[in-house]
């Protein structure tokens, strides 16, 4: 659940929209272009790890097209009549249509999204058995935006049906701070410098993350009498949540404690991993892999998770003599294998 705070804040124009500089310029082009024309804005892939602005920028082309929006996602589109319900109601001329977590679609409803991509129509069955028939519905010409975390899982025919396809990086951390010195002023709040950049620098280059670490860092101010946020105060709250100068959380270290400490520095597969942790598969590899691989505290080889000098270096401990295993002695970027 958001808080009224979080849509409150939520940046409403491109040019509020802190970070992802080469993805805003392009989709300022695309933007102007389809006013110019007026006409619809072509169907949108966005996709990228979580908490990095999918959905606040599907908002934003709304907002900046002046049209409406309906927000779902794909678990929530189980049957095709889910989706012809919401495309035939909800929808008028020109409006977005968002969905979030698009791989997840039902293969049967994703084939009936085809038709209303490329030709605004829709088949919906009427009655049943001997005497079912189809009717073909016409729908508004609306433009589909879909957000992803796993790219790979998109099928190929969907993802041709997408005109613009796009990434979000992690962010900088002088974006991060930016981002949470703009919270602070709509919230009222007295954030040193100094403060904002320990809040960006420990956010693991994810917007959602900085904006909520403000808000704890804040708890401890309010809670410490203190009005104004300084460096010492977000040092001192950010290792009470247990997140390291990296960034880390708990778990993400303890991820990396299990590579090393249970697994010799692996090869060792996902599941085992997870299982070790107390994680679930998906958890380990969508929010705590992406950004240890970005890191370069964590590799993924054909074989399965390896640790790198950089792992033994943030756990404090002596890198192994021989080398590391699986023969990498990188602690470069990623040996990217089979996940």
């Amino acid at each position: 659940m958001h808080h009224v705070e979080d849509t409150a804040l939520r940046p409403t124009s491109l040019a509020e929209y802190v970070g992802q500089r080469p993805l805003k310029e392009k989709l300022a082009v695309y933007l102007e272009a389809a006013r110019s024309r007026r006409e619809s804005l072509d169907h949108v892939l966005l996709y990228g790890p979580p908490g990095l602005g999918k959905t606040t920028l599907a908002h934003i082309i709304a907002a900046e097209l002046g049209v409406g929006i309906r927000v779902t996602s794909g678990p929530a589109i189980e049957k095709p009549g889910d989706l012809a319900a919401i495309l035939t109601n909800a929808l008028e001329d020109g409006d977005v249509l968002f969905i979030d977590e698009i791989h997840r679609l039902g293969r049967v409803a994703e084939e009936h999204l085809y038709p209303a991509m490329e030709d605004y129509k829709i088949d919906i069955v009427l009655g049943q058995g001997p005497a079912a028939r189809t009717i073909r519905l016409d729908l508004p010409r609306f433009t589909l935006i879909g957000a992803t975390t796993r790219p790979g899982l998109i099928t190929g025919p969907m993802r041709s049906r997408f005109g613009i396809i796009e990434h979000l990086e992690y962010y900088r951390d002088d974006e991060l701070a930016e981002g949470v010195r703009r919270d602070a002023t709509l919230l009222g709040l007295a954030l040193d410098d100094r403060a904002a950049m320990e809040i960006g620098r420990r956010a693991r280059g994810t917007m959602r993350i900085a904006k909520r670490l403000l808000r704890r860092v804040r708890d401890y101010a309010d809670v410490a009498g203190e009005g104004a946020i300084g460096l010492e105060r977000a040092r001192h709250a950010l290792d009470e949540l247990g997140i390291d100068e990296q960034g880390l959380e708990r778990r993400d270290r303890a991820i990396l404690r299990a590579l090393v400490e249970m697994f010799a520095g692996g090869p060792v597969g996902l599941d085992t991993l997870a299982t070790s942790v107390g994680e679930d598969r998906v958890t380990v590899e969508e929010v705590h892999e992406p950004f240890l691989i970005q890191r370069g505290l964590l590799q993924r080889t054909a074989r399965g998770r390896v640790a790198t000098g950089g792992t033994y270096d943030h756990l404090g401990l002596p890198r192994p003599a021989s080398g590391l295993p699986g023969g990498l002695f990188t602690d470069e970027g990623t040996i990217e294998g089979a996940g």
